[in-house]
C-alpha cells in the first residue's frame, strides 16, 4: 500500500476571534495535511520534533488517534512545545504570532522506509531552516533516490522576509528536488516580489520542475505544466469559518488525489494528462473547502470517512 511521509513542525494553534480565544488545536502545516490524510484512510507517517510536555504528549496522541504513525517524532526532554496564536479578522483570515522555546533547533530522527510511488510532503520554514537543513536535505535526497514523489509547498511567510537572501539556496535546492510545487500569491510576493503566475513560472519555477500550482485565496487556482498546459480552476464560494489550514488541506487533497487516481512515479515523469490534473485538483479543492467550514485545521471525520470509502472502491 502506498504511503505519505510528511516532514515539518508541530505547534499548538490557539485561535482568537475578537481578541478572545475560541479554540486550541494541534497544528503545523504538514501536520495538518497528514491528519486529514489519516482521516481519509491514507497510510501516513510524520517526521518531526516536539517538547516533553503536556502539549507534546497531546500532539503525539492526536497523531495516533488519527491514523498517523508518530514513531519518527523526536521528543526533547528539555524543550517546551511551540505555540502559535492565530487572530482571525472579519474575513476569517488569520494573522499569526509564534512562540518557540526550543533551546536550539535540532533534528535527530530516524525515518521510515520509503518505497517507489510513496509521496513525500514538505514545505514551510522547516524545509529551509539552515540549522536543520543537512538532516532535512538528507531525507529528501534519500526519498528521491528511492523513487518517491516529492511535493513541495513553498509556504514562505512574511515573518521570514528578511531572511530571503540567506535562504534562497535552500529554496532552490527544494525546487530542484520537487516533482510538484505549490505556492500561493503571498509566498511569491514575499520571496520574489512577483504576483503574476506566468512570470513566476517562467523565471523561478520551470527551470527546476514543470509542474506548478499557484493558489490565490478565493481567486482561481492556476496550473502550469509540461507541454504548455495552462489552466484555471475556479474556487467554489463557501461559508468560511476559518481559512487556517486551507492551503495545507489543498495539499492533503492533492496527495489524496494522486493515490486515488493511481498517479505513479512513471506517470509523473511522462506528464499527467489534462484529465488527470482535473481529477487531482478537484480532490484538492474538496479538502480545502471542507476545512474552511471548520475551526479545526483538518477535514471533518465524516468527510474523511467518505473519502476512505472512495479509495477502497
Amino acid at each position: 500500500m502506498r504511503k505519505v511521509i510528511g516532514i515539518g513542525e508541530t505547534v499548538l494553534d490557539i485561535i482568537f476571534k475578537d481578541e478572545q480565544p475560541i479554540s486550541a488545536v494541534p497544528g503545523g502545516s504538514v501536520f495538518n495535511s497528514l491528519i486529514s490524510l489519516g482521516r481519509a484512510g491514507i497510510q501516513a507517517a510524520f517526521i518531526s520534533e516536539t517538547g516533553n510536555d503536556r502539549v507534546g504528549r497531546q500532539i503525539i496522541k492526536f497523531l495516533g488517534d488519527n491514523n498517523v504513525d508518530a514513531s519518527c517524532v523526536s521528543v526533547y526532554p528539555s524543550s517546551k512545545s511551540p505555540i502559535s496564536l492565530a487572530f482571525l479578522n472579519e474575513q476569517n483570515d488569520a494573522e499569526y504570532i509564534f512562540y518557540k522555546d526550543h533551546p536550539n533547533d535540532r533534528l535527530d530522527f530516524s525515518y521510515p522506509q520509503v518505497e517507489r510511488d510513496d509521496v513525500v510532503l514538505f514545505g514551510s520554514y522547516y524545509a529551509v531552516n539552515p540549522v536543520i537543513r543537512p538532516q532535512v536535505q538528507g531525507f529528501l535526497d534519500y526519498a528521491h533516490s528511492r523513487g518517491a514523489i516529492l511535493y513541495y509547498d513553498v509556504n514562505f511567510r512574511a515573518s521570514h522576509k528578511d531572511e530571503v537572501m540567506k535562504l534562497t539556496p535552500n529554496i532552490l535546492e527544494n525546487l530542484e528536488l520537487a516533482d510538484i510545487v505549490r505556492g500561493s500569491s503571498e509566498d511569491f510576493e514575499v520571496m520574489f516580489r512577483k504576483t503574476d503566475c506566468d512570470a513566476i513560472y517562467r523565471s523561478q519555477i520551470a527551470f527546476y520542475t514543470k509542474k506548478f500550482i499557484y493558489t490565490q485565496g478565493a481567486s482561481p487556482v492556476e496550473l502550469r505544466a509540461e507541454g504548455g498546459l495552462k489552466k484555471q480552476y475556479p474556487v467554489t464560494k463557501t461559508e468560511t469559518v476559518s481559512t487556517i489550514g486551507a492551503g495545507d488541506n489543498f495539499n492533503a487533497g492533492f496527495v489524496y488525489g494522486l493515490i486515488k487516481h493511481g498517479i505513479t512515479r512513471d506517470i509523473i515523469e511522462q506528464g499527467l494528462t489534462e484529465e488527470q490534473w482535473d481529477g487531482v485538483i478537484a480532490c484538492a479543492q474538496q479538502f480545502s473547502a471542507n476545512v474552511c467550514q471548520r475551526l479545526e485545521n483538518y477535514v471533518s471525520p465524516e468527510f474523511g470517512q467518505q473519502r476512505m470509502e472512495e479509495v477502497k472502491k
